[in-house]
C-alpha cells in the first residue's frame, strides 16, 4: 500500500483475473515446491511475540522532496516505542532507513526493524531509461545488505519489494526478475528473507520465487475490498444498533478467507512449511476516497481489536504489520490509515498507551461507530412541480420526504442571503471555493432518494440565477451513491444565450429539458469499477448541483475564478 495509489481499474482487472488464474496454476498447475522447514530460515520468537506496524517518516510532500529529520525520526521511534509498537517494517533501504537504525542503536531503543528493498519496474521504461532503473536498483539492493549485516541485532528480517508481481502493481516485475533479486540477496545476508505482496499473488505464486522465500508477507485490506463489493461489508439484513459489530466481523472474516487462499494454495504446492505474515493490513480512521459509512476511528479500534485476537489465537498469521503508524498526507486519497495523525497525535486506537494531551480531538465509545445505512426510496412523485428551494408556495407541488442540505464538493460556501431574491425575499449566495479542477455544489440528501422517474421524458429542471460568472456552469442532478457503487452523475453545460441562461448580472429564469440532460450522464467519480452504476431517476440522490469543472467547460485549471452565484426558485416541472 506504500508509495503508491492504485488505479481502481487495475485492481478490479486483477481480481478477475485471480479466478482463472487459480485454475491454471492450482491442482497440478504448477510444479510442486520442495520447500521444506529444514531449507528455510527461522523467523526470531522475538520478531513474532512484538506488535508490528509499517512505518514511513513522511509528514509533508513525501519522498523526493522531503527531508525527514533525525529530530523527526527520533521522536517517531520514542512514541512507536511507548505504545509497545516495536516491531517496524520499513519500505526501502535509503539515508531515512539508515539513520532509523542508527537511532535505535544509538538511544538503546527497544525496537526491532523488517527492512525493505524498494524495486522499481522496468515495464513501462523506454529502452535508454532501462540501465538507471536497474543501476537504481542495485544500489538498493546494495545498501539493504550493507544495512542488514550492520545492524543484525535490530534487523530480523529483510523484504525485496512491494506489490511487486500481483496483476495490478503500481511497479510491476517479472517473477523471473524478483527471483532474480532475492536470490541475489538471501546468500549475501543472515536474516530471513521474504518479499511483499498482495494475497491475490501468493495464492498463484510461482516455485522460481517461493524457492527463494524463507516465509510469505502478504497484503489484505478488507477495508479496500469494500470499494468493489467483493464482500457483504454493509450487512444491512443486521439491526442497526448491531451492524458495526457485523461489519468488522465481517471484514475479519474477508481477511481470514483472503489468507487460507493464499495458505492452501501453498499446501496444495508443496509449500506448506513457509510460515506466513500478513505485511500489511489496516483500517482507515478518516474516510479519504470516499469511503463512507466504514472509516472512522471507532471502527478503525473495533478492527485492530479483532485483529490481536486473531494473531494470538495460534489459527492465523505468525504475525500482522499494521499499516499504518502515521498519516502520510501526501499519498492523498491512499492517506488516513494511521494509528496517529501526521501532528503525531494518537488517535483513539492505541490512545490507551498514551496521556490523554496527545490524543486527537474527538470524544469516543463504542456507540459511535459508523455502519451502512440503506437509502430509502420514496414512493414516486407524480405532482407536476417538485420544489427543491422556494418560499412561495403552489398548488399541488410536492417536496422530498427528507429534507435536502446543502453540501460544497469545495470549500466555497452556499448561504442564504436576503441581499436579492427572484421570489419571496431570500436566495441563495453560492460563493465558488475552486481547488485546480474546478468547484460544485448540491442539495443533497442523506441515505434518502426521491423517485423522480415521471420527470423523465417530459420533464424540466428550472431554476433563477443571477450572476456575471464568465463562461460556461454545469447544471444537473445525480442518481444513485459512491456507497452502493452506483452514483451517474448528469451535468449539463450552459453558456450565455441557452436554456434562459445569461450571466449579466440580472435574475434570470432557466428552464433545461431533462431529455436534453441525460445525453451528458456519465458513472460518477471515485468509483472502483466501470459500468458498475447507470441512470436510475428512480433514485434521484441529488436533485440538483451546481458546479464548474473546467475540464467540462473549458476553463484553464488553477483559474481560482469565484464570482459570486445567487440561486433562487429551484424545481422540476413537467
Amino acid at each position: 500500500m506504500s508509495k503508491h495509489t492504485l488505479t481502481m481499474v487495475l485492481r478490479s482487472s486483477g481480481l478477475m483475473l485471480l479466478a482463472a488464474l487459480w485454475v491454471s496454476c492450482g491442482g497440478g498447475g504448477v510444479v510442486p515446491g520442495t520447500r521444506n522447514a529444514s531449507a528455510l530460515r527461522p523467523l526470531p520468537t522475538t520478531y513474532l511475540a512484538r506488535h508490528a506496524v509499517c512505518y514511513e517518516g513522511y509528514r509533508g510532500t513525501g519522498p523526493g522532496s522531503e527531508t525527514v529529520t533525525d529530530t523527526e525520526l527520533l521522536q517517531d521511534l520514542n512514541l512507536l516505542a511507548q505504545g509497545n509498537l516495536t516491531l517496524l517494517r520499513l519500505y526501502n533501504s535509503d539515508d531515512m532507513s539508515l539513520r532509523t537504525l542508527q537511532l535505535i542503536e544509538s538511544h538503546h531503543l527497544d525496537i526491532k526493524v523488517q527492512l525493505g528493498c524498494w524495486i522499481n519496474s522496468e515495464k513501462y521504461a523506454s529502452a535508454s531509461a532501462l540501465p538507471a532503473i536497474e543501476n537504481a536498483n542495485q544500489t538498493n539492493i546494495a545498501n539493504c545488505i550493507a544495512q542488514a549485516n550492520a545492524y543484525p541485532g535490530i534487523v530480523l528480517a529483510v523484504s525485496i519489494g512491494n506489490e511487486s508481481m500481483v496483476t495490478w502493481s503500481g511497479q510491476p516485475n517479472t517473477t523471473a526478475r524478483m527471483a532474480a533479486y532475492l536470490a541475489q540477496v538471501r546468500p549475501a545476508i543472515s536474516q530471513p528473507v521474504t518479499t511483499d505482496d498482495s494475497y491475490e499473488y501468493y495464492a498463484v505464486a510461482k516455485p522460481d520465487v517461493l524457492d527463494n522465500l524463507d516465509f510469505v508477507s502478504l497484503h489484505t485490506y478488507a477495508f479496500t475490498d469494500t470499494l468493489y463489493g467483493l464482500y457483504d461489508w454493509k450487512q444491512a439484513s443486521v439491526p442497526a444498533e448491531q451492524r458495526a459489530t457485523a461489519m468488522m466481523a465481517a471484514a475479519l472474516a474477508r481477511e481470514q478467507r483472503n489468507f487460507e487462499t493464499a495458505r492452501s494454495y501453498l499446501a496444495s504446492t508443496g509449500y506448506a512449511a513457509l510460515p506466513i505474515v500478513i505485511g500489511e493490513t489496516g483500517w482507515k480512521s478518516v474516510a479519504t476516497n470516499n469511503e463512507l459509512e466504514r472509516a472512522h476511528p471507532v471502527n478503525q479500534g473495533m478492527y485492530y481489536n479483532l485483529l490481536e485476537a486473531w494473531r494470538t489465537s495460534g489459527t492465523g498469521p505468525k504475525n500482522i504489520f499494521w499499516f499504518e503508524a502515521f498519516d502520510e498526507p501526501w499519498k492523498g486519497a491512499d492517506d488516513g490509515w494511521g494509528l496517529f495523525n501526521v501532528g503525531r497525535q494518537a488517535r483513539y486506537v492505541v490512545r490507551g498507551s498514551y496521556p490523554s494531551g496527545t490524543w486527537e480531538p474527538g470524544t469516543y465509545t463504542s456507540a459511535n461507530a459508523t455502519f451502512y445505512i440503506p437509502t430509502v426510496q420514496s414512493s414516486t412523485i407524480t405532482a407536476n412541480r417538485f420544489t427543491l428551494y422556494a418560499e412561495t408556495a403552489v398548488s399541488g407541488e410536492a417536496h422530498s420526504g427528507q429534507a435536502l442540505a446543502w453540501a460544497p464538493w469545495t470549500w466555497g460556501s452556499a448561504v442564504p442571503t436576503i441581499s436579492t431574491a427572484a421570489e419571496g425575499t431570500t436566495s441563495m449566495l453560492i460563493t465558488p471555493g475552486p481547488l485546480s479542477w474546478g468547484w460544485g455544489t448540491a442539495m443533497t440528501h442523506t441515505s434518502y432518494a426521491d423517485d423522480l422517474s415521471a420527470f423523465g421524458t417530459s420533464g424540466y429542471l428550472n431554476f433563477s440565477i443571477k450572476t456575471t460568472y464568465p463562461g460556461s456552469l454545469l447544471f444537473g442532478f445525480q442518481t444513485g451513491n459512491l456507497i452502493d457503487l452506483s452514483l451517474w452523475n448528469v451535468f449539463i453545460p450552459v453558456g450565455a444565450g441557452s436554456y434562459g441562461y445569461y450571466n449579466d448580472g440580472a435574475w434570470h429564469n432557466v428552464k433545461i429539458p431533462i431529455s436534453d440532460m441525460l445525453g451528458w450522464g456519465t458513472q460518477g467519480s471515485g468509483l472502483p469499477q466501470p459500468n458498475s452504476a447507470s441512470l436510475d431517476l428512480t433514485m434521484v440522490t441529488v436533485p440538483f448541483v451546481l458546479a464548474d469543472i473546467y475540464s467540462t467547460t473549458g476553463k484553464p485549471n488553477a483559474n481560482n475564478i469565484n464570482t459570486p452565484i445567487y440561486l433562487d426558485n429551484i424545481y422540476w416541472s413537467k
